[in-house]
């Protein structure tokens, strides 16, 4: 017989739809999907008068269950249950859920297989090998084969109040040996008083549940599950039942699904690098002619930045290859040609009904620390070289001028804004024209508004000292250029190098005046583009009140004051709106082309400069911030989608988006010790970099629903595609495309026992560094959403959650010098929450420390929002580590069921993030 252990079979990879009943040869099989994206079949187990096969031995039970599909008559391991200890009658709390894509139908069978599990750290349930007759071997080591019993799912489907209760036998299908339930859950629908009377003891035993109740409205609609599954792939999910605090149950649907945006956000972000830096290439070589100085640096750069781009576009072919890939496992982490991809991108969500609160979901995205593995971090990680970088830059004035990183990014922001602007600048004139020619005076009007508010903005980005500096500076790169005047008396002797041959360069803030060049001449031509603009303003404003309009283009009436602006309006017949607008738009044109062609080679000069200092350096670290700024963006967006579909419907939320932005939480794990700390020194500065980021929320013309992202390096604008009827539904402000932005920070606390050797003989300066920079940031966003949001909705915010109090509690714990003082995390988890951020949890790989703090954090919910039993705060936890969502993150990962903790790691661990036994021990990461 055929064995598929679930997760490397076709069925746990590729689901087929629940409609596709029909076999190969023709046989139908009973579809048993009753609503779209809801589980097919939820249920839960418990035992009773199980036979011990040792007299007077304490059992402890587990069930193993497998399916056997119709079509093919293998047996495929499913899932297992956690383990139950010291009783004859277990009840389970792990339930069995077959999600919708699952193809499981009336006619499939699923057998229950009952162990007692003598030693859990041999427990080998999940790897044993079954007999040709589905009969287990009786003698595992760590476990003893106890019975088993099998049904068809429409006999459970069909039986009275949806309850089987089976005999269980042993392996020659003779003798029984006790009996079990199996009961089918609903979610959130629970009976009149079937949980009143649950026993609370460690073991919590007979309450098999019925649910016979109509189900609630889901927590999210269904066009929004069916729109999130076009992001989300291959989701596994898992069924809890915990008694609360009042001896009543609650039901956990435990899920994390994969998502596609794992490659699609680098590709797209790749493809914007390389179109940005062919254009930039492009632009130094239109430079014009250079002195023999600089123009072999231009050529010097050109070939490294060539050789860059070839790169890239190497890495996007390659990563094109990888069609439907929607996860890069930790084994990954350090192939080059995933090097953009985010490690083990997931998400990992926790739905739940209890009988006292409104279901609720809780969310958090799981992902390896984003960071440049494959470029290692021998000379550490982005904070780290980009500061040396700085600082050898600095440092070193003659050959080159030095702009600061604040003077750069504005040249990038001017080139851009100039991209942006002069071709929108130029539609508008069209349109002005357009409506000129149909002699439409509101037409006019708001063509006209249009325009000047794009010219104004256009004005507005060349009114920067920079620009003027880098044209003189542009100026003396000529051939010929020789300075007459000496350095200004401002400049200090350290700034003033000068050479002979090349033409001195001097540093930014000190290069000198020229004699030849006319610094007034910029002012001249940029202004020329502001009083173009007055021209057309006053025509349009004398066209249309000699057409009898009372009212006035509401534009900027100074121009009129202007003698030169008299001379150009003069009497015209009312037919002539057309040619009489005609030659100023030209003008404003030609004034515009001047502006752009000077400032574009100013600031072209500017980029020159950060690139000819140090070409190889600049270009890797240029690398190395792309690639981990690639691995958080898709982190990012993936949060960002997921966060904007649950809360649609959460007016406060949709005004939070475009009145004080999006606040983003990221948990590391990760160590301040040996490589680590190159990884949180990537991870810190890829992280900062997200504020660059910025989402706009559009309608969807098509099925393709991926987002879409513009701009530039500095500057991101994340474009995320909405189905009409759900873009309809988004505040006015939204749909007009206000930007949303997103206010990242970070807080980091190493547990791991190389965390231990950092606090006792290390440094812990680089974490504490960052928690203290990031409260100062969480505080801004705080102070910023108390001064922005309405007054009624902060009040009662207010009286939910103490904000102030917490920040202020996580501030003494960042301030603190404790070691892994985890309660930072759990502050600043709840903040997030409290404030509708979005969480992320990372570690080095997000498979072993991420999935202990998750699941920590699952549990921590459930016992402080959902009032779980205290006595089961342990037991939860194990169930989730033992049989839940991560243990199968990590066999997707490595192919194996274990975490890779061993005893002596697990020792410098706070308590609450070990896992149970039997779930741990030696496996490759």
């Amino acid at each position: 017989m055929e064995i598929k252990e679930e997760g490397t079979s076709e069925e746990g990879q590729h689901f087929l739809s629940a409609s596709q009943a029909n076999d190969t040869d023709g046989t139908q099989f009973t579809s048993i999907q009753k609503s779209a994206n809801e589980p097919q079949l939820e249920f839960t187990l418990a035992c009773k008068d199980l036979v011990a096969p040792v007299r007077d031995r304490k059992l402890n039970t587990l069930v193993q269950i497998s399916v056997i599909h119709p079509a093919e008559q293998s047996l495929t391991r499913y899932s297992s249950t956690e383990i139950v200890e010291g009783t004859r009658d277990p009840l389970f709390l792990t339930g069995v859920i077959f999600p919708s894509e699952y193809p499981i139908y009336e006619e499939t069978k699923i057998k229950l297989t009952v162990y007692d599990v003598k030693d859990k750290s041999h427990d080998t349930v999940r790897t044993s090998v079954l007999s040709e007759h589905n009969k287990e071997s009786p003698s595992e080591v760590g476990r003893s084969f106890l019975g088993y019993a099998s049904f068809k799912v429409g006999e459970l489907l069909k039986s009275k109040e949806q309850l089987l209760s089976l005999n269980l036998r042993t392996s020659d299908g003779g003798k029984v040996v006790g009996t079990i339930e199996v009961t089918v859950v609903k979610m959130g629908e629970i009976g009149d008083g079937e949980a009143d009377h649950i026993t609370t003891d460690v073991q919590g035993q007979k309450c098999a549940l019925v649910y016979e109740c109509t189900a609630p409205e889901s927590v999210s609609g269904k066009d929004n599950l069916s729109f999130l599954n076009a992001v989300l792939k291959n989701p596994v999910c898992k069924l809890y039942r915990f008694p609360t605090s009042d001896n009543k149950w609650m039901q956990i649907r435990e899920q994390m699904s994969e998502s596609i945006l794992s490659f699609h956000i680098p590709k797209e972000l790749i493809s914007l690098h390389i179109k940005e830096d062919l254009c930039r290439n492009q632009e130094i070589k239109e430079l014009g002619e250079l002195s023999p100085h600089w123009d072999n640096l231009r050529k010097n750069v050109l070939t490294h930045c060539d050789q860059m781009v070839n790169m890239y576009q190497d890495i996007l072919t390659e990563l094109s290859k990888e069609t439907g890939s929607s996860f890069k496992s930790s084994s990954s982490k350090g192939d080059k040609t995933l090097e953009f991809v985010p490690v083990n991108l997931h998400l990992q969500r926790m739905h739940v009904h209890s009988p006292h609160l409104k279901d609720a979901l809780y969310d958090v995205i799981t992902v390896g620390a984003p960071a440049a593995h494959f470029q290692g971090f021998k000379n550490g990680g982005l904070r780290k070289l980009l500061h040396r970088f700085e600082a050898e830059r600095r440092n070193t004035g003659y050959q080159f001028i030095y702009y600061s990183p604040e003077n750069t990014a504005k040249a990038k922001e001017v080139l851009s804004s100039i991209n942006q602007l002069q071709p929108l600048i130029a539609t508008h004139a069209d349109l002005l024209l357009n409506s000129a020619s149909q002699r439409s005076p509101d037409s006019l009007k708001n063509s006209l508004k249009m325009l000047s508010e794009k010219t104004e903005l256009f004005v507005h980005a060349f009114k920067d000292q920079l620009v003027r500096s880098a044209l003189l500076a542009l100026y003396t790169a000529r051939p010929g250029g020789i300075l007459k005047k000496p350095p200004s008396p401002k400049s200090s002797p350290e700034d003033s190098h000068s050479q002979d041959q090349p033409p001195p360069m001097r540093r930014q803030d000190s290069i000198p005046h020229h004699s030849d060049y006319d610094e007034e001449e910029w002012d001249r031509v940029w202004a020329n583009v502001g009083k173009s603009l007055n021209c057309i303003i006053a025509m349009v404003d004398k066209l249309i009140e000699r057409d009898g309009s009372s009212e006035g283009s509401g534009g900027d009436k100074d121009g009129e004051k202007d003698p030169a602006l008299a001379d150009s309006i003069s009497s015209h017949p009312r037919e002539d709106w057309y040619e009489q607008l005609h030659p100023l738009i030209l003008t404003l044109k030609d004034c515009m082309g001047e502006v752009v062609s000077r400032a574009k080679q100013s600031m072209t000069f500017v980029l020159l400069q950060e690139l000819a200092y140090s070409l190889p350096q600049c270009l890797m670290l240029t690398l190395r911030r792309d690639i981990v700024f690639s691995q958080a963006l898709a982190g990012l967006v993936c949060g960002f989608i997921i966060k904007l579909h649950t809360s649609l419907h959460d007016p406060e939320f949709l005004q939070q988006l475009y009145t004080v932005g999006l606040i983003v939480q990221y948990e590391g794990l990760l160590s301040t010790y040996s490589d680590e700390i190159g990884m949180l020194e990537d991870m810190a500065v890829g992280i900062s970099d997200l504020k660059k980021v910025a989402f706009k929320i559009i309608e969807a013309k098509s099925n393709d629903v991926l987002p879409v992202i513009t701009g530039r390096r500095e500057n991101y604008v994340v474009e995320v595609k909405l189905p009409a009827t759900m873009f309809e539904s988004l505040p006015l402000q939204i749909r007009e495309g206000q930007l949303v932005h997103v206010y990242p920070v970070l807080f980091n606390v190493g547990i791991n026992e190389q965390q231990t050797l950092a606090e006792r003989f290390g440094d812990v300066s680089l974490q504490e560094s960052i928690n203290q920079e990031n409260f100062e940031l969480l505080k801004e966003y705080y102070t910023v959403f108390m001064e922005k949001m309405p007054p009624d909705y902060i009040s009662q915010f207010q009286e939910q959650n103490d904000l102030k109090g917490l920040l202020e509690n996580l501030h003494q714990n960042v301030q603190a010098k404790k070691r892994k003082n985890v309660e930072i995390m759990w502050l600043a988890a709840t903040i997030c929450r409290k404030l509708n951020g979005i969480r992320f949890t990372c570690c080095k790989s997000a498979k072993d420390r991420t999935s202990m703090s998750v699941t920590l954090e699952q549990c921590s919910i459930l016992r402080d929002e959902h009032q779980l039993h205290k006595d089961f705060f342990i037991r939860a936890l194990d169930c989730m580590r033992r049989e839940g969502c991560r243990i199968e993150n990590v066999l997707k990962n490595i192919k194996c069921r274990k975490y890779a903790f061993n005893m002596l790691q697990l020792m410098a661990f706070p308590k609450y993030y070990r896992p149970p036994e039997g779930t741990y021990g030696k496996a490759d990461t």
